[in-house]
């Protein structure tokens, strides 16, 4: 039975194993510690902890720390029935060997302990009240170094170390989860970008904050909001931002393009038909103000409406009501409208293409995008950004993007606004080999000469953006590869906004085409 003394050490020791635990939350160095001052009282020249790992089911010597010069190595895995902690992980009893010489059980475990001039061991139990987590071991360099109340006092050192060792588990778990949420809200941001293609709004001029500034005033309302701007300018990315903004954000979004719908089937896109309200009708379908009850519809493109349909949007604007082709039933619908065009309604109302009445109606509170080229501060930004997209879609290591190429960007003109930059972007990130964007700039020199700020109309400028596609595609208008496609509308759409502003195919260029 040890003496007053000794049992006197050993609480001092006890003492200073819960400082030491309060001390460190690193495994590492909380067993380093341990094996420093356990000597004091016990004879030991190891201290390890072996944790059982229940996905593979197997031991993990986690940590070895010792007070005698050795190459020590944690991190090695273990079957349960190869090795003493797996006994005792098992067991729930401490284990005491006291010559290795005469072991017979673990051979490679007693190997290596013998490497390492280990002569006698003792592995206990580290349990908690929650859990079973593995052993701590005790290892010395002499025979017979552990008696029964050197293993009662051990014991106790292994209570005091379970639960530092859950805590710093769980802390290391929470660390994982932490990273793991990190990760998929990265994931997931990606994902929206993906699906929208321009999820965030990019920028920080001055042009930019005033629209946002707009948008901030206007969201929390259920004002119709009429976006203006030219093509490319983000006018959908602007109306998803009033929606979220919005009291309606929990409800849908549904968007419709009236320029890329045929004009005989817009009503039935808009109001839904019956069975049988007209050849092809062989269904019931519901229309989109129908499926954006609650929630808002955003009509892209709405100059395009032709005037037989303006009096019907017009009468589910002013009385949320309307009636599905071919029935007589009045439907009642709860939406807020978002309308955008690049053409200017008021010169379609003087031109009697426009209904005056819906005009003031969706007039309500006007916003209008600034172009490109008015917000050049914002064009390396997103550069960078669309830079980094792309690249990380294609899965390469664009670091840098050169200031010559900057320099030219912010000085062209971009009559195609943001769609332009971004399709350029894409094309420079296809083409890039090295970490350094290959930027085609002289493609920037190429075609006609934008039309200066001052005296551009919106007509001039999409004149010159449709001729410097077609120039690039030869003239191909249809196709994957055509003009339509590259300008994000129909082939159709693109041949009668040629047809309206006077775009003919060039004589000379029918001489070299293929026959």
């Amino acid at each position: 039975m040890p003496s007053c003394e000794t049992l006197t050490e050993r609480y001092q020791a006890l003492l200073e194993v819960a400082q030491a635990i309060s001390s460190h939350r690193d495994l590492d160095d909380l067993f380093r510690e341990l094996a420093q001052r356990l000597p004091r009282v016990v004879r030991v020249n190891y201290v390890d902890l072996s944790l059982y790992d229940p996905a593979k089911k197997i031991m993990r010597l986690q940590t070895i720390q010792a007070n005698v010069p050795a190459d020590l190595v944690g991190g090695h895995e273990v079957l349960i029935d190869d090795c003493p902690s797996g006994l005792v992980w098992q067991t729930q009893r401490p284990i005491v060997v006291p010559d290795l010489a005469e072991e017979r059980r673990w051979p490679k475990v007693i190997q290596f302990m013998t490497e390492d001039n280990t002569n006698s061991f003792c592995f206990v139990p580290l349990t908690t009240a929650v859990q079973r987590l593995g052993a701590m071991g005790f290892l010395s360099l002499q025979k017979a170094a552990y008696s029964d109340a050197d293993l009662e006092f051990l014991q106790q050192v292994a209570k005091q170390v379970a639960v530092a060792v859950e805590n710093a588990l769980a802390f290391q778990q929470i660390a994982e989860l932490k990273d793991k949420l990190a990760k998929e809200k990265l994931y997931l941001e990606e994902e929206l970008r993906i699906e929208h293609g321009f999820e965030d709004i990019i920028g920080d001029s001055n042009a930019l904050k005033q629209v946002l500034k707009q948008v901030e005033i206007v969201a929390p309302t259920d004002s119709t909001v009429l976006i203006q701007g030219e093509t490319g300018t983000g006018k959908e990315l602007i109306a998803r931002a009033i929606h979220r903004l919005s009291g309606r954000k929990e409800r849908t979004f549904v968007k419709l393009n009236c320029a890329a719908i045929p004009t005989g089937l817009l009503e039935s896109e808009l109001f839904g038909h019956e069975r049988g309200a007209f050849t092809g009708a062989i269904a019931q379908k519901a229309g989109r103000f129908e499926l954006a009850d609650k929630g808002t519809i955003f009509l892209d493109e709405v100059g395009e409406i032709p005037l037989e349909l303006q009096s019907k949007l017009l009468r589910v604007l002013q009385e949320q009501e309307f009636e599905r082709l071919g029935s007589t039933k009045t439907l009642r619908v709860d939406v807020r409208l978002v309308a955008a065009t690049n053409r200017d309604l008021k010169s379609l109302v003087e031109a009697k293409q426009f209904r005056s009445d819906l005009y003031y109606r969706l007039n309500v509170f006007p916003v209008t995008l600034p172009p490109l080229r008015e917000r050049r501060e914002d064009i390396p930004i997103l550069v960078r950004y669309f830079t980094q997209h792309y690249a990380v879609r294609m899965k390469k290591n664009i670091q840098t993007v050169s200031a010559e190429a900057l320099e030219a960007l912010s000085r062209y003109a971009w009559p195609g606004n943001i769609r332009e930059l971004e399709n350029l972007v894409e094309r420079s990130v296809i083409l890039t080999q090295g970490t350094d964007l290959q930027m085609p700039i002289n493609e920037l020199q190429m075609g006609r000469r934008p039309a200066t700020v001052e005296t551009a109309t919106l007509e001039e400028i999409e004149r010159e953006q449709i001729l410097r596609v077609l120039d690039e595609t030869r003239w191909v208008v249809g196709g994957p590869a055509g003009a339509a496609a590259r300008l994000g509308v129909k082939r159709t759409t693109l041949q009668s906004k040629m047809q309206k502003l006077g775009i003919s195919r060039p004589s000379n260029l029918l001489d070299h085409l293929p026959v």
